[in-house]
């Protein structure tokens, strides 16, 4: 039997005509069974070829706990000098499996692996430390010399008369205070 128009036919049909049938699953345990299909198998596993050595990996991993502050690209050409040879595709792979891929990662890292190893930072290190700390720090905060110098106002849209234009509402003039004024 040709099989060039087989679309045409619904699966049933077609099985008949190709004299295929439906094998029934037996399953021994169901519980066994229930647990299967609740595994995740979505996820593909990873291959090992595509791997870098670990030799480089250690190196990677070592000179981001050095220079928490350096990227991919710079990370790169460092240890390409180092006569490591790794691509910045590469050093972020390496670094996305050992959650490195940001500033702040790297800064949890090193100072998880500070606390365990009882490490002393270099330079370097607490110069990155300290920067962090500083981007965590408020910015453009103002203090204020009496009550009632300083203020906000939030205005919103209302809607449009024809002839007149746009509507705003200003609604309630609050009060910033910084620090707690005595009465």
């Amino acid at each position: 039997m040709k099989y060039e128009n087989t679309k045409e036919y619904p699966c049933d049909k077609f099985r008949r005509m190709c004299g295929m049938k439906r094998k029934a699953v037996e399953i021994p345990n169901a519980k066994h069974a229930v647990e299967a299909a609740l595994q995740e198998i979505s996820r593909r596993k990873p291959n090992a070829k595509n791997r870098v050595d670990p030799v480089v990996e250690r190196a990677v991993l070592d000179f981001a706990h050095e220079q928490p502050a350096y990227g991919q690209l710079r990370v790169s050409n460092e240890l390409r000098k180092r006569e490591v040879f790794v691509s910045p595709g590469g050093m972020r792979s390496i670094w996305l499996r050992h959650d490195l891929a940001t500033f702040k990662g790297r800064l949890k890292a090193l100072e998880t692996r500070m606390v365990q190893e009882g490490i002393v930072l270099t330079e370097s290190q607490l110069a990155a430390m300290e920067r962090a700390r500083e981007e965590k720090e408020a910015h453009g905060e103002t203090e204020t010399e009496h009550p009632g110098y300083l203020g906000a106002q939030d205005t919103y849209y209302v809607g449009n008369i024809k002839g007149v234009g746009h509507i705003w509402s200003l609604p309630d003039y609050v009060n910033i205070v910084k620090r707690p004024y005595p009465i």
